[in-house]
């Protein structure tokens, strides 16, 4: 009868993923997760069949941690739509500028692997693509709400958010100034089209 395992599995694969964040797949060594972890080499392989095995449950809970933050961003229900995607731009700016922000996993995975290593390609297509759909119904509900044109193309303009924000982390890890992340947010969102209220009185 195979022995109980003596860990939680969701600290261990935080920890990894901390690990994998700061140096890289390929800069992370077996040795690395077992400080990391606490876990012994056999434990590691047991639960997780080795350092692959590890990474892609690392993975799949980092991008689950960023489709979260911008759903629980964008779905408040005390603000209006084009509020929130604002409020969320800008925090977006604060929060990769804030020197103790852990890095993250769904990002350098994505630029390290993604060309080249066919499950992290769909894992972070998949996460971009529930991205844009948080997007896109926040977007629709401005539209709704006759905040923005219309004729606005919901799911295109989401997909330019999710493009911004993605490459706003890459240029926070380069160091880029809080002041520029800013301004590359708030530059942003005069792409969103106000609706033409000026014959609605």
């Amino acid at each position: 009868m195979p022995r109980p395992r003596k860990f939680i599995e969701r600290e261990v694969v935080a920890s990894a993923g901390e690990t994998f964040a700061h140096n890289g797949y390929g800069g992370t060594t077996i040795d690395d997760l077992m400080k990391a972890t606490g876990l012994g080499k056999q434990s590691l392989y047991n639960a997780f069949g080795g350092k692959r095995g590890l990474f892609l449950k690392a993975l799949l809970a980092s991008t689950a941690e960023a489709i979260t933050a911008v759903d629980e961003a964008l779905a408040g229900p005390d603000s209006t739509p084009l509020e929130r995607i604002k409020a969320q731009m800008l925090k977006v700016a604060l929060v990769l500028s804030d020197d103790d922000r852990p890095d993250s996993l769904f990002t350098k995975a994505t630029v390290e692997l993604g060309h080249r290593d066919t499950d992290v390609a769909a894992s972070a297509l998949d996460a971009f693509t529930r991205l844009e759909g948080i997007y896109s119904h926040c977007i629709s509900d401005a539209q709704r709400s006759g905040e923005l044109a219309h004729d606005a193309d919901p799911h295109a303009l989401a997909a330019y958010f999710v493009a911004v924000t993605r490459g706003m982390e890459v240029l926070a890890a380069a160091g880029v100034s809080r002041a520029e992340l800013t301004a590359i947010a708030t530059t942003s969102l005069a792409a969103l089209p106000l609706a033409d209220n000026t014959g609605s009185a």
